[in-house]
């Protein structure tokens, strides 16, 4: 298969709220370009892009699948990405590999949560947007209601291009020919001269030849190019309808798709950078090779995929690549075009392709592959923000013979997933599996057990906390053992004092002795049983910040101080200082944002309050609310679970982290009274 030119591929991904229909789009597109004979459906199992054994057991897409398909002598290769809130930064890390984020919305159930998340990821990328509202043909739908919504959250820049016909039967094309045909609402005519009059804004030559001429005057090639800039320039975002269930709509949805969407030659270019600069891909077969890796699967047959946007120069067959600062080149040995699950290897990827290679370890997620030509100062690609994991679960293997197989798993199920993380929490002794939600953790579980015959015992995590102090202090310690032959002997005088919130690193050490009182070579040994203290807690057995200590005064033997005196001094007298500081634990806080339908912010802020939240602020769009607020982390555990069942399914949030506060009184005196300190035999 021959490599196409830059100027006729077309790059998008379908986005949106779970349930909107992206799939069973997908399907629908693949069955009209003549790609496949017969339509799969989601609830059957079998379409194209949800091929993965827990996509059909939970019915959605819980990753992205690539497809292609030939148009108009185009080629479009599209993603179809998961919509759920817990998978969602798989669908933004799709976002580096297109020129067009088309944001699906289900007819019926309008504007929700997840929709509003991703049309704001995709302007603030500076990625042109497209909406499709799908299932127009459903009964309860009110075309002409969501058409003004989202006109009215989205901007008056969200313009159809075209329009459903009375029936719901088809569409009718309203940019490209002045039609008169009766529509289900508003009017051809109108539509015609109102995206007209928003594309010519962009171009001052057409405006005048629109103003003094008309439209029927406009060079058909002038208004594509301006159709495109307005894109990039978001002064302009289509909205098209369309019914996967019945095809209205997808002839036209291919026409738009083929010719009057981006090109990558056409499309905003990504944000590389070269030893700190802004560098300029070109998307050319000649120029030195830079692709993006946005996205990393294992297949059972082929192995590790690593899935890639080229976006300068050419990957094939038998050649060799660097991966980011990597010193050693990679053997590209398979190169291969994708359609859902099937792998058809092909020669080469061209400028401003989508393909995959296998089998090569070193690839991982947000790489970039390029010939080496600066190897000391490789491209790489600004990172875009996903959202963060904070949904965590304290795991152990139930079996400890797993654990080698265990981490084998996980950096394989990490390098999928960017928003999995397994972490080692110092401050409670815990291991941590976070993710973005319940489910998707549940998912990660099964396919620990299903995959890998890897079992864990779960539990609810234990809250971080972080001790410090709020008084200055002083502390004092003397340590003097005698058995039989050479003794120990170190003592120590030391004052305390708090830190401001914002020191970087939440501890200062400094000595203040004078006249020899402690030889400076036990100096470190002090500090570093101090450091123990900071490392295991005083009180509760947390770490320790926001702590200074100054060493003042002390007693040394010429004979019997050693440096295991002196830290076993240092931490005592640090430990009697803490306790007289006024101790406190420090609770971690995170902001949260819900979305949730506007008839439901009375519970949700209710809930919110119950867990011990403040509400910051309180925005209401259109039918819908937005309620941002800061709440302890400890009591977002189970939110998930608890917003879904206040909201029936329809809301959605955020967490990240803020700051630490102090937790109240009677969270610290239960916490406290459980911590058993550990017994010195000094």
């Amino acid at each position: 298969m021959a490599v196409p030119k830059p100027e006729l591929i077309r790059n998008l991904c379908f986005c949106g709220q779970t349930g909107s229909g992206k799939t069973t789009l997908c399907e629908r597109l693949l069955f009209a370009a003549g790609e496949i004979s017969r339509l799969g459906t989601v609830e059957e199992g079998n379409t194209v892009s949800d091929f993965a054994a827990e996509e059909h057991r939970y019915q959605h897409s819980l990753a992205p699948s690539i497809v292609h398909f030939d148009h108009e002598h185009h080629r479009v290769n599209l993603i179809d990405t998961p919509g759920m809130s817990d998978f969602i930064g798989h669908a933004i890390a799709c976002f580096p590999a297109v020129e067009t984020v088309v944001i699906v919305i289900d007819a019926v159930k309008g504007i929700e949560s997840e929709t509003r998340r991703l049309m704001k990821v995709a302007t603030d990328r500076n990625l042109p947007r497209m909406i499709l509202i799908n299932k127009i043909d459903a009964q309860e739908a009110d075309l002409e209601k969501l058409t003004k919504q989202i006109r009215s959250v989205f901007g008056n820049v969200c313009l159809p291009i075209n329009l459903p016909t009375p029936d719901l039967s088809g569409v009718v094309e309203v940019f490209e020919t002045d039609a008169h045909d009766v529509t289900a609402f508003s009017s051809a005519e109108a539509a015609h001269t109102q995206i007209v009059e928003q594309v010519v804004e962009v171009d001052e030559q057409l405006t005048e030849t629109y103003l003094d001429a008309g439209a029927d005057q406009l060079d058909p090639n002038r208004l594509h190019d301006a159709f495109e800039c307005a894109l990039r320039e978001g002064h302009l975002v289509p909205i098209v309808y369309a019914s996967a269930k019945t095809g209205a709509g997808i002839e036209h949805l291919l026409h738009v798709t083929a010719s009057l969407l981006p090109s990558p030659l056409e499309g905003n270019p990504r944000p590389f950078v070269q030893g700190g600069q802004p560098l300029k891909t070109e998307f050319d077969a000649s120029k030195p090779t830079i692709a993006h890796v946005f996205q990393v699967a294992t297949d059972k047959h082929v192995g590790k995929l690593g899935i890639f946007r080229v976006h300068q120069g050419i990957v094939r067959q038998k050649s060799e690549l660097f991966i980011d600062d990597g010193r050693k080149p990679l053997r590209i040995s398979h190169v291969m075009r994708l359609q859902g699950k099937e792998h058809k290897e092909t020669e080469a990827i061209g400028p401003g392709e989508i393909g995959a290679i296998s089998k090569i370890d070193e690839i991982h997620f947000d790489g970039v592959l390029h010939d080496g030509a600066t190897p000391e100062d490789p491209p790489l690609l600004l990172p875009l923000e996903l959202p963060k994991p904070m949904y965590g679960l304290a795991v152990e293997l139930k079996s400890h013979a797993d654990e080698a197989k265990f981490s084998a798993a996980m950096h394989k199920l990490q390098d999928e997933d960017p928003c999995l993380v397994l972490e080692r929490v110092a401050a409670t002794k815990q291991t941590v599996l976070r993710g973005l939600g319940e489910l998707h953790l549940r998912i990660t579980l099964e396919k620990l057990s299903n995959q890998y015959g890897i079992d864990l015992e779960t539990s609810e995590p234990k809250v971080a906390y972080k001790e410090t102090i709020t008084l200055p202090a002083e502390g004092h310690y003397r340590h003097k053992k005698q058995t039989g032959g050479a003794g120990q002997f170190g003592e120590v005088y030391l004052r305390v004092a708090p830190l401001p919130e914002d020191h970087p690193t939440g501890f200062e050490f400094e000595n203040k002795t004078v006249g020899g009182s402690i030889p400076k070579q036990f100096m470190s040994s002090i500090e570093k049983g101090i450091r123990q203290v900071l490392d295991d807690g005083a009180v509760a057995g947390y770490p320790m910040t926001g702590v200074r200590v100054e060493v003042y005064d002390g007693k040394h033997h010429e004979v019997d101080s050693k440096e295991i005196a002196f830290m076993t001094a240092g931490r005592k007298a640090f430990i009697d200082a803490v306790l007289k500081a006024k101790p406190v634990l420090l609770e971690p806080y995170a902001n949260v944002e819900v979305h949730v339908p506007g008839q439901y912010l009375g519970d949700v802020t209710s809930d919110l309050s119950v867990r011990r939240a403040r509400v910051t602020d309180t925005q209401m769009q259109e039918d819908s609310c937005v309620i941002k607020a800061i709440a302890p982390l400890s009591e977002l555990q189970a939110y998930s679970n608890q917003l879904k069942s206040i909201a029936g399914g329809a809301g959605a949030f955020s967490v990240e982290h803020s700051h630490e506060e102090p937790a109240p009184p009677n969270i610290q005196e239960e916490v406290i009274a459980t911590y058993r300190p550990r017994q010195d035999d000094d």
